[in-house]
């Protein structure tokens, strides 16, 4: 997942970030309580753990569905397995699309999950057909009247998975002889349960389909279900008999021992405000060099900088999955002093003398690691010279390119560029190319490094 998830072609151009300017005051105070934030955050897990035992209550988990978003299927899948791993009572809850503060573009999210899944599902022992189409609106309505009757009876699985497949194959036929087996709720009943889901999900502080939820803590479509059952598994809730592994463990990080032989190109998009990028920036250097493949870097300005709204709810899911998935792979993370405004653009305007120095990784690597592993300032002159000395470039050199504007017009045709071929929006996005005629790898967010270098395992063998 990246720290997008909107599309807004009409937003602000890069420099609209003067009016989300703070003060070096306010980065410092931000940094402490985002730190006292996520040392809490085991704290937390601990004490409802407490209180459920003391209650006597099982392991609940709430899962929002969304019946035509492709996620959503998935991770009914996905259910069905889990429930029979562990002790664990699942609640059912329908919703509808996020919110447009949230989703500005759905449809542009809902064409992208479609050819996510199709491309994921194999490599979790899972199911979802290859060039879906949107699913017919009637269709959707029909399914949700299926499960709105269902949401508190074991059959929801079953129910889900035979609609979902109908669905997706656009099978009227199916679901009418479904509808023949399972009542149907009235219009009204299903809006009343959508609603119902929204309110729900709202008042726990998120907003998308495909959601788990447990004890206070949000777990995103099969790509987080590996934390969950972690938690699960720490926690004793295994069921009896069952092994304790991880049936939906992300799938490792190999290329391969094949070397590139001037066949593939891999180029990423970052920001210099993205925690996403931060984690996962060094470990996609290490990727694309342990097997020599040229690494194409496009920088683009953050989503939150081109005036794409970044509501509350959403920051926080960001930066506290961010640290999950950061202590996940051993990345350092957390002591953060946020780049947004002038740091940024500061940062940017040294861009290319780092890129045609040949030190442009370096830098980058050097800025995301001031700015999200280390607490440091990087909008001062001190701060920016630590980033750049630090990446082997000399500070006297770079100092002539600060505050200059050349970047913005390289900056700007990136970001088209991620939009318009490769369906992207959101950083770190990644496209896998190559001269053996196959279609170019183009894949959005940190937790899609893997498949970049399944893929290449792929070509090069």
């Amino acid at each position: 997942m990246s720290e997008g998830s909107t599309r807004s072609d009409d937003s602000p151009q890069p420099g609209f970030a003067s009016i989300q300017d703070s003060s070096e005051r306010s980065r410092r105070i931000q940094r402490r309580v985002m730190r006292v934030a996520f040392a809490a955050l085991n704290t937390a897990r601990q004490g409802r753990e407490v209180l459920r035992r003391l209650r006597g209550g099982p392991h609940v988990v709430d899962f929002f569905h969304q019946v035509d978003d492709a996620y959503s299927e998935l991770a009914l899948q996905a259910v069905a397995e889990l429930r029979e791993r562990y002790d664990v009572v699942f609640r059912f809850h329908l919703v509808g699309q996020a919110d447009k503060l949230f989703a500005p573009e759905p449809e542009m999210l809902a064409e992208y999950a479609r050819r996510d899944c199709a491309m994921i599902a194999p490599h979790y022992g899972l199911s979802f057909p290859k060039g879906a189409n949107r699913p017919n609106a009637e269709l959707v309505g029909r399914v949700e009247a299926l499960l709105t009757l269902l949401r508190s009876d074991s059959r929801f699985i079953e129910v889900g998975l035979e609609a979902g497949r109908a669905l997706w194959a656009g099978d009227l036929e199916a679901l009418e002889k479904l509808s023949e087996r399972v009542p149907s709720a009235d219009a009204a009943t299903v809006r009343e349960a959508l609603e119902a889901g929204s309110r729900t999900r709202a008042k726990r502080r998120h907003y998308s389909g495909a959601m788990f939820s447990y004890a206070g803590e949000w777990f995103w479509g099969v790509d987080r279900l590996h934390h969950l059952e972690r938690r699960l598994i720490e926690l004793g809730a295994s069921s009896a008999g069952k092994k304790k592994a991880i049936r939906f463990d992300r799938p490792p990080l190999d290329a391969g021992e094949n070397q590139n032989d001037a066949r593939l190109r891999l180029e990423m998009f970052p920001s210099l405000r993205s925690p996403y990028t931060a984690m996962i920036f060094d470990r996609t250097v290490g990727l694309a060099e342990s097997v020599n493949i040229p690494l194409e870097l496009s920088p683009v300005m953050p989503m939150v900088m081109r005036g794409v709204p970044a509501p509350g709810a959403k920051g926080i899911y960001i930066m506290t999955d961010t640290l999950r998935e950061a202590k996940h792979i051993g990345a350092p993370f957390g002591n953060m002093h946020d780049p947004i405004g002038s740091p940024v653009l500061r940062g940017f305007s040294l861009w290319p003398f780092a890129r045609d120095q040949g030190r442009g990784a370096q830098y980058l690597s050097s800025f995301l690691s001031a700015a999200f592993a280390e607490g440091r300032s990087t909008g001062t002159d001190e701060g920016l010279r630590f980033v750049v000395e630090r990446a082997g470039l000399d500070w006297q050199e770079a100092a002539p390119f600060l505050d200059r504007e050349e970047w913005r017009d390289e900056l700007e045709a990136n970001r088209q560029t991620m939009y318009e071929e490769l369906g992207a929006w959101g950083v770190p996005s990644y496209r896998l190319s190559g001269s053996d005629g196959e279609p170019d790898l183009c894949v959005w967010g940190q937790d899609r490094l893997w498949l970049v270098a399944a893929e290449i395992k792929r070509r090069l063998a």
